[in-house]
């Protein structure tokens, strides 16, 4: 096939019913195509052909001059067969001026001359048209969209692809449509289901030669589309409590415009977080669908979400991929239940306590979300009904407030057992003692008026607060006016109570020293007031400091080093880290950050401190990593520290050595020389150390050829000869020093190239005194023997041309020689005087380089009517011949050319002399049937002398071809 459409694959051949049987066409990318024999090859056949079509011609001239003159002249015309459809294929996407078929070669459509009654040679396909008279023509009958994607030469008949580029996936957006013959595209269940044609309507003109062609021209499809997911993000839900090898199909497949094995063939996820599997199930339709597959237990309390990436791969090759982002969310069960942290609690109540107070809250915890996580509280039923009035308990919050007034008649000690009910769950349980403590007596009353922050009894203080702060003023009375009430503060702190001047009874509660927050965070004093009775009463204060964010975090070292082997599993755990922060609450709270210059696939933990990173790590590609991370803590404004991360990834031999090329070519000139460099063995790889040690061995041929490890160089050990061994195929295996090894192989192919060191072998004659007989009466022109030879070489080593180099005889000038097939004809006219024996020394010659190499033969030719003396005769032989060596090189042609025979045919003199005169038929008749039967005698004699021609090849092995030997010398 021409144009550069060959070099895509091709396609089994579409029988047609026109051809003749011996013609196999062989449907190829973008046009038919039937094997050519070589030049040579087609020149012998020729010259055969026309010698026995001449022979048979004059054996049966009779009934050919009958069948003239009663049917005519003109019935040499031939008629050729009509063709009805023609297939073509060629893949999508070919640029311009692809060459599809000819329809004039692949139709056969060979012309004749006018007036002949045999065919002529057949003419090239690009001008087969021309040939014609008048000329052929081909043209479109129905062009519609087909014909915007090829183009036809309207003089020799060639389809070749148009400028527009076909695509197979636009044209042929109906997979299951049928259209008629007329229409431009179709899809046809022929030859597959899945064709894709292009339909044309061809005729061929003028009218005489009228044709009607169908051409039909498949277009194949090539992997030209990576597979795409409809939506870039898809998300899969699945419940926590879903067992072990659940299927859940994944919405949203990809979809891939190409088809069969170019279309999608297989998902898979980029990280299945040792939870999930793929698999893939395929209907009747030929869809694949991915199912994601559960293989562990799911906690969505653990984890409750994965993130991983799906990919589907096409059967191409190479194969394409397209990708989406895959999230899996596991829903929530109520798995767990409500759990207290305490079982019971102690709460202590005055009975001056006053309505709507709270006495205490109770609080579970429930670790699941939404509606499986609401907790309501009930009483027990074994609370008592008065216990019930007297302290309420609201059902969301937990909280326990005094309903009622405490009278003198209420019981001194409640407890109430509350209940946390959860849905499906069995209720927790929480215990609340509630003692009551009467007041019986009036001491003296204690009225604080609070300075500074107070809530629920509890002064609040920052620890930043100055010298003398004023905390709160207390007013001392005594309830019955009798008595003197004295005052002073009990406990241990930085504080003072002093009488505030000039009110009596106004006391002052002040700081007196700095106070620090990390050194103590809660003062309990007392203000005590007594009478000269003896009745006291104290009035407990609480201070509690506050935190202020004035220290930051510090990590335990500032530079933390780790090392992690190479191909790690996913979210592989590295280090803890930990920093402290002297500070309280939500100022002490440490949460902990990557730096800027973290790589994106290393995480930390902000609360837990624990650094992971989610992918594998690569030696070869990254070896050490250095970057910050930071400790920050929830103060306002937050304080942070910082430590480097230096971690170093340690080297595992998981990288085969690898070859700088697939496969590797050397071309070496035939008798190189023993241990000379034939080429270098490049291979490489990525491991560090003994990983990446490599040794090279040769796994064959190592009788013959050895590799140095060290340089990579390959060798052979003895001289290489091309005519025993052309080429050699060998197999390198490189093994790296890993544990366990790994290795890998490439291919070498070593070519011979060709030395001109080979002379031609003369195969025929067999030898110098061998001779053949040569009749006066042979005619000019006519082939008198051949000198055969071989060449073991090859290419332009093994072209070989023949010369006559020397002469000797009467007239040795009257033979020659072809120099590129060895063929000796008669130039002239034997004459009497030519009666003898004619010597002609022959040179063989190749055409190699750098100087070609020859021999020679000599061919002695007997001119005579018989053979009387061959003792004379031998005896001329073995005289030393004296002939002028004539020093003229032969002329070598590489291309063959085609031999002619001059046949003579009385064909047309019948015909002119059958229309002069009716009368005279009887005697021109008479005069060709005897000329022409004294011309088939002679041709009966000359053919018995003719031997075969074997045409040369470059491909045939001509010790191997069985050839009939001719012993010329036995005549």
């Amino acid at each position: 096939m021409r144009g550069p459409g060959n070099a895509r694959s091709s396609s089994p051949a579409l029988a047609v019913s026109w051809r003749p049987a011996t013609w196999h066409p062989r449907l190829d990318m973008g046009r038919l195509s039937r094997p050519s024999s070589s030049s040579s090859s087609r020149s012998s056949r020729s010259s055969r052909s026309s010698s026995s079509s001449s022979r048979s011609s004059h054996r049966n001239l009779p009934h050919v001059l009958l069948f003239f003159l009663f049917v005519g002249p003109f019935t040499c015309l031939a008629s050729y067969s009509r063709a009805t459809e023609l297939l073509y294929s060629l893949n999508e996407g070919l640029p311009a001026g692809v060459l599809i078929g000819s329809l004039a070669e692949d139709l056969r459509l060979v012309p004749r001359a006018a007036g002949r009654a045999e065919p002529q040679q057949e003419q090239p396909p690009e001008r087969a048209g021309a040939q014609w008279n008048p000329p052929l023509s081909f043209s479109l009958a129905s062009g519609g969209l087909s014909g915007q994607y090829v183009t036809l030469d309207n003089r020799s008949g060639e389809l070749h692809t148009s400028t527009q580029e076909i695509d197979r996936e636009a044209l042929c957006v109906d997979e299951g449509g049928a259209a008629a013959w007329g229409s431009s595209i179709a899809i046809s269940s022929s030859p597959s289901s899945d064709s894709c044609l292009l339909l044309l309507d061809v005729l061929v003109l003028p009218q005489e030669y009228f044709r009607f062609v169908k051409v039909k021209i498949a277009i194949r499809d090539i992997n030209d589309n990576a597979p795409q997911f409809p939506v870039s993000q898809i998300l899969v839900w699945v419940p926590e409590n879903a067992p072990v090898n659940t299927r859940l199909a994944i919405e949203h497949p990809a979809v891939d415009p190409d088809i069969g094995i170019n279309g999608v063939q297989t998902y898979r996820l980029l990280d299945y977080h040792g939870m999930f599997t793929l698999d893939v199930e395929e209907n009747e339709n030929g869809e694949r669908t991915p199912y994601l597959i559960v293989m562990g237990a799911l906690d969505r309390e653990k984890q409750d979400e994965y993130i991983s990436i799906i990919i589907a791969e096409d059967g191409g090759s190479p194969p394409l991929l397209g990708s989406a982002t895959l999230t899996i969310g596991i829903s929530d069960i109520n798995d767990n239940c409500p759990l207290f942290v305490d079982s019971q609690i102690n709460v202590t109540v005055y009975g001056n306590a006053t309505v709507g107070t709270p006495i205490a809250v109770v609080q579970a915890v429930d670790r699941d979300l939404g509606t499986n996580a609401q907790i309501t509280y009930t009483y027990s039923q074994k609370v008592p009904q008065a216990s019930r009035d007297l302290f309420h308990l609201d059902e969301t919050t937990g909280v326990i407030t005094l309903f009622s007034k405490i009278g003198g008649s209420v019981l001194q000690m409640h407890k109430l057992t509350v209940l946390a009910n959860g849905p499906g769950c069995i209720p927790a349980v929480i215990t609340a003692l509630v003692s009551i403590i009467k007041v019986i007596f009036r001491p003296p009353e204690i009225v604080p008026r609070y300075i500074a922050n107070e809530i629920d009894g509890v002064v609040y203080l920052k620890e930043l607060e100055p010298v003398n702060t004023p905390i709160a003023f207390f007013t001392i009375r005594d309830p019955e006016g009798k008595y003197k009430i004295n005052c002073y503060l009990e406990g241990d702190g930085p504080f003072r109570l002093s009488p505030y001047k000039p009110y009596s009874n106004e006391y002052l509660l002040e700081t007196t020293k700095p106070m620090d927050y990390e050194l103590q965070q809660f003062y309990e004093i007392a203000v005590v007031a007594w009478n000269s009775e003896g009745f006291h009463v104290k009035r407990i204060i609480k201070v509690q400091l506050l935190d202020d964010n004035d220290n930051a975090p510090v990590f335990l070292q500032p530079l933390i080093e780790l090392t992690i082997e190479e191909n790690n599993a996913p979210n592989a755990f590295l280090t803890k880290l930990y920093a402290t922060d002297a500070d309280s609450g939500e100022r002490g709270q440490v949460s902990y950050f990557l730096g800027p210059d973290a790589p994106s696939y290393f995480s930390l933990d902000s609360v837990t401190g624990v650094l992971t990173v989610s992918t594998q790590l690569d030696r070869e590609e990254k070896e050490k990593y250095r970057y910050t991370v930071r400790a920050v803590d929830c103060g306002k404004p937050p304080r942070e520290s910082v430590a480097t991360v230096a971690l170093t990834v340690l080297d595992k031999n998981d990288n085969s050595p690898r070859f700088i090329n697939k496969d590797f070519s050397f071309f070496v000139p035939e008798n190189f020389p023993g241990y000379g460099e034939i080429g270098i063995i490049s291979v490489t790889d990525a491991d560090a150390g003994q990983n990446g040690w490599v040794a090279l061995s040769v796994v064959n041929q190592s009788d013959i050829f050895v590799i140095d490890t060290g340089k990579g160089m390959l060798r052979a050990k003895v001289s290489l000869d091309r005519e025993q061994q052309s080429s050699y195929t060998l197999w390198v295996e490189a093994v790296d020093g890993g544990e366990p090894a790994l290795s890998s192989t490439t291919k070498i192919t070593i070519l011979l190239l060709d030395i001109n060191d080979n002379p031609p072998l003369v195969l025929f004659p067999q030898s110098n005194m061998s001779y053949l007989l040569v009749l006066p009466s042979t005619l000019p022109g006519s082939p008198i023997t051949e000198v055969y030879a071989v060449d073991k070489d090859t290419g332009m080593n093994a072209v070989i041309a023949y010369s006559i180099i020397g002469r000797r005889g009467p007239r040795p000038e009257s033979f020659r020689i072809d120099p590129k097939t060895g063929n000796i004809t008669l130039e002239e006219a034997l004459l009497q005087t030519d009666y003898g024996l004619h010597r002609l020394l022959v040179k063989v010659s190749d055409h190699g380089y750098p100087e070609p190499l020859h021999s020679t033969v000599m061919v002695n030719l007997f001119v005579n009517d018989t053979v009387s003396n061959e003792s004379y005769i031998e005896s001329l032989l073995r005289k030393e011949p004296e002939i002028n060596i004539e020093e003229k090189e032969p002329q070598i042609s590489i291309e063959p050319t085609h031999r002619k025979v001059e046949s003579a045919s009385c064909v047309p003199t019948l015909v002119a002399l059958s229309v002069i005169s009716l009368g005279s038929i009887t005697l021109v008749t008479g005069m060709g049937i005897y000329i022409c039967l004294r011309k088939g005698k002679k041709h009966h004699r000359k053919d018995d002398n003719l031997e075969v021609q074997i045409p040369l090849k470059g491909k045939i092995d001509l010790h191997m071809r069985e050839r009939k030997p001719m012993d010329i010398s036995n005549i």
